[in-house]
């Protein structure tokens, strides 16, 4: 094996599909397109376009491209709209000559991630007071708010989803849209459930990212950013490698609108995002695999390697809990005894991650993304031996 080779350890990832522990698994269809990817060369528009294809019958947006994962989709749709189809502003970017470059974000929707606007070269505006995270109320942002932050710098608004977001997107995109804004939507740790691949362009969203590698079960380092054909395009070109003659390059159908630019820009603003042949390739299995799979089955398997893990571990304190993605909890005491199973989980021979975001409450989390039956029945084990 590749990691014996390497002399790297491998671990039992019970914390999800998060980049630190290398993401999830992937289906043996899934690799296996990656490997039959990299046998031969193709033209990476040509293979975008088809990708697109597959995004438009799995999303319903009119164009859709395969990114290195939903940041580097956030920043591609950034460009895009910083930029649209002007070859000129493409070349300029981060810099905008015209001051158009601000994104509204309700303020309780900021992350860490939205620093991909700033990467691109926008400025973000905050508006609302989220009482409801903060104590004092309960009230967050309000629509006459954004709509009041609107100004001659403002290129779009960006929106994190969530079930806690508000304004509720719609509302927020009928304002966007009577000034002529777009919406770029963050939902990378959306799905499932697998209508949302639809509900966010459908609720408004001229743009939304999602991850690849987390519960669609695609490449870790590969995203979905779909939407207006026009913005995707823009996104497209500020991504690939455009080292090429005017006359020698021809966009696909599916990015039509690139016919409108005057010119072609140099590389762009997402050059660093450049995603593989492989990646698209598995992607696009792993996105049709997950919209057809039935979301019963699904989460029938997921609940399945959690009740291997309460079987093997036949301990109090554990309970199935309910959600998108069913997880599985621990209750052990008090935050230092969470804090110390954790340790002892991870100091072990395989080492176990298991998810400590509730260690305040005294409460460990097991997720099943990653996760399969024999490592479940390992993980029992562990939790009987250590906790007894």
């Amino acid at each position: 094996m590749i990691y014996e080779d390497l002399g790297i350890p491998t671990l039992i990832n019970a914390c999800g599909t998060v980049t630190r522990l290398s993401g999830g698994r992937m289906a043996p269809e899934v690799a296996e397109a990656m490997r039959q990817a990299s046998l031969a060369c193709v033209d990476i528009a040509r293979m975008q376009a088809a990708a697109c294809r597959v995004i438009r019958e799995a999303t319903g947006a009119a164009a859709g491209i395969v990114t290195s994962g939903a940041s580097a989709g956030v920043l591609l749709g950034a460009a895009a709209c910083l930029a649209g189809l002007d070859p000129a502003r493409m070349n300029a970017l981060p810099a905008v000559a015209d001051g158009r470059c601000e994104f509204i974000v309700v303020r309780s929707q900021r992350n860490m991630y939205d620093r991909a606007l700033a990467v691109a070269g926008a400025g973000i505006v905050e508006v609302g007071i989220p009482d409801r995270y903060s104590g004092p109320g309960v009230r967050d942002a309000a629509c006459w708010e954004i709509e009041a932050a609107i100004g001659p710098r403002t290129a779009g608004v960006y929106y994190l989803a969530g079930a806690q977001s508000r304004p509720a997107l719609r509302d927020v995109a009928a304002v966007a849209h009577a000034h002529g804004l777009p919406v770029l939507v963050d939902a990378a740790a959306q799905l499932p459930p697998a209508c949302n691949l639809q509900r966010f362009l459908k609720d408004g969203a001229d743009l939304v990212c999602f991850s690849g590698g987390k519960a669609i079960g695609g490449p870790q380092a590969s995203g979905i950013l779909a939407g207006r054909a026009d913005l995707v395009a823009s996104a497209l070109v500020q991504m690939l490698d455009m080292d090429v003659y005017d006359d020698m390059w021809a966009p696909p159908a599916e990015f039509a609108a690139l016919a409108q630019l005057r010119g072609l820009p140099h590389h762009g603003i997402g050059r660093s995002c450049k995603v593989g042949k492989e990646e698209i390739a598995g992607l696009c299995v792993a996105l049709r695999r997950f919209a057809a799979e039935d979301p019963a089955a699904r989460r029938a398997r997921w609940q399945a390697v959690l009740a291997e893990i309460v079987r093997a571990a036949g301990l109090d304190g554990l309970r199935i809990e309910s959600g998108p993605v069913p997880l599985l909890a621990l209750d052990c005491g008090s935050e230092a005894a969470a804090v110390a199973l954790a340790r002892r989980l991870a100091a072990g021979e395989p080492s176990i991650a298991c998810a400590p975001g509730r260690r305040e409450q005294g409460v460990l989390v097991f997720n099943p993304l990653a996760l399969n039956e024999d490592e479940a029945r390992i993980i029992g084990a562990r939790l009987k031996e250590l906790v007894a």
